[in-house]
């Protein structure tokens, strides 16, 4: 599978050198008025990419299958730090939101770890209880359990849309190792009124809901956002208005250089430079899709199609949410937004992917 691993890492250097350049044409205004650097966002960008990397290499020379005997105690890992940022005093709190762990002059995400380890964690139960799978107390019960508490965590923080994309994925996993559908179904409609619950109690998660109905009717209001990167990408039409000359990210567009710089794409570079994107992405997907099928262990089965699900689930919000298609949730555009932990752990994952793919060939 050498050819495929050679495409995935043609394909994510791409990706990252688009979002290398948009970052600094999306943030430079920005950081210039703000920070009296125009440069801030686009180093602190290249410090974090130069971290993935290394750790991207580093996942790259160990034999995944190895992980599979440490799976538990880096889940009790994960666990561990989610319970430790909640605390006041350790960890960050921004915007209401406490997230992030202080460190220095950087901050650290646990819950974009935690998402890599627990998809390890399924994977081996997965690949363990194989034939078990089907049954509710030895195959579902415990794996829906470790699932909540995850969940419960980063939920605490709060944050509802890791929390649905966790469990989207993890659904989709076990549906491909052959649970029943009625243990499958019956727990999504358990958790559809408590999702609901979610919402209509949360003030600002029902504005997003309204603002994602209708950005339109309070454009300067909670549907600011969203009406915002609607103009962003309508302004660019077919060719864009040129690469540096966007007008939305002057101070208009917020999050323009994280978790909205597909619209800035959109607006400078036209609908040919998002397609392209768009392209991309469905490209490296195929080519993941390509070493899951080839993979002939279990566990790196569905190892491979964890990953890949959690690039590309990602790739689907945060596109659908630029274009109004999904409401706003803060997740970055994978390799190309602005990030720390999200791009950090997303390399991760790529080099665990290509790991499986090499380890094909021996």
């Amino acid at each position: 599978m050498r050819d495929v691993r050679i495409s995935i890492a043609a394909i994510l250097l791409v990706l990252i050198s688009i979002g290398i350049v948009m970052i600094y044409s999306s943030s430079g205004i920005y950081a210039l008025q703000e920070l009296g650097n125009s440069t801030y966002y686009l180093h602190r960008h290249l410090s974090f990419l130069l971290l993935g990397f290394l750790l991207m290499l580093g996942v790259m020379t160990v034999d995944y299958y190895e992980l599979r005997k440490i799976s538990k105690p880096l889940l009790l890992f994960a666990i561990f730090l989610l319970i430790l940022v909640l605390i006041p005093g350790i960890g960050k709190e921004a915007n209401g939101a406490r997230r992030w762990f202080q460190i220095g002059a950087l901050s650290f995400q646990p819950s974009e770890m935690a998402k890599v380890i627990l998809i390890i964690y399924v994977a081996d139960f997965l690949a363990r209880k194989q034939n078990k799978i089907r049954s509710f107390k030895e195959g579902f019960l415990p794996l829906i359990l470790v699932l909540g508490v995850v969940c419960l965590l980063i939920l605490k923080q709060p944050d509802l849309g890791n929390c649905v994309l966790l469990g989207v994925l993890v659904f989709i996993l076990m549906f491909v190792a052959g649970a029943r559908l009625r243990h499958l179904a019956s727990l999504i409609l358990l958790s559809l009124p408590v999702i609901y619950f979610l919402i209509i109690r949360v003030p600002y998660r029902m504005a997003r809901i309204m603002a994602f109905l209708d950005p339109w009717e309070d454009s300067l209001g909670v549907g600011f956002q969203l009406s915002q990167s609607q103009i962003a990408l309508g302004s660019g039409g077919l060719y864009g208005v040129g690469l540096g000359k966007s007008v939305q990210k002057l101070f208009y567009l917020p999050a323009a250089h994280t978790d909205f710089i597909l619209s800035i794409i959109g607006e400078e570079l036209g609908f040919i430079g998002t397609l392209t994107v768009v392209l991309l992405f469905i490209f490296f997907l195929w080519q993941g899709l390509r070493i899951v099928r080839r993979t002939t262990d279990e566990f790196g089965y569905f190892l491979s199609m964890g990953l890949l699900l959690l690039m590309g689930l990602q790739v689907v919000v945060n596109v659908g949410v630029s274009i109004g298609a999904l409401p706003t949730k803060g997740l970055p555009l994978p390799f190309i937004s602005y990030g720390g932990s999200a791009l950090i752990f997303n390399l991760m994952a790529v080099g665990l992917l290509l790991n499986v793919s090499r380890h094909q060939d021996l």
